[in-house]
């Protein structure tokens, strides 16, 4: 099973391949497809790989399906023997998405080669703990 924690706008899910997730509102438009490297876990079966704080060459592609408003909510507030009455909605704006890949690129760069101290060089005493 392949999965992976991708953080967009602020937020991070649990997303699947082939699966519809609901988010906050994006600027993007509808049926736009857009390609993430904010992945924070990526998972595939028995390789695991966790990111610091990315993973890196690791990427998800998904799609805008559409855009659309959510139930909308009532606060009610009310103070006994005052007559204080107040009422608030609020109805979010919400962006379903289809995940359509989840990939890791596992191309090796090449590493450069580490500067090494040798050794047998002398260090010369800290100025405050010389005897």
């Amino acid at each position: 099973m392949k999965y992976a924690i991708l953080a967009i706008s602020g937020s991070q899910y649990l997303v699947e391949e082939n699966k519809i997730y609901t988010i906050d509102k994006t600027k993007s438009k509808e049926n736009d497809i857009i390609t993430s490297d904010q992945v924070l876990l990526f998972v595939n079966d028995k390789d695991i790989k966790i990111g610091t704080p990315l993973v890196k060459n690791a990427e998800v592609e998904y799609k805008i399906a559409k855009h659309y408003k959510g139930k909308k909510l009532r606060v009610f507030q009310y103070k006994a023997k005052s007559r204080y009455r107040r009422r608030l909605g609020f109805r979010p704006q919400l962006t379903d998405i289809q995940i359509l890949k989840i990939t890791i690129n596992t191309k090796t760069a090449k590493k450069q080669p580490k500067t090494v101290i040798p050794s047998k060089a002398k260090r010369s005493p800290h100025p405050t703990m010389a005897g």
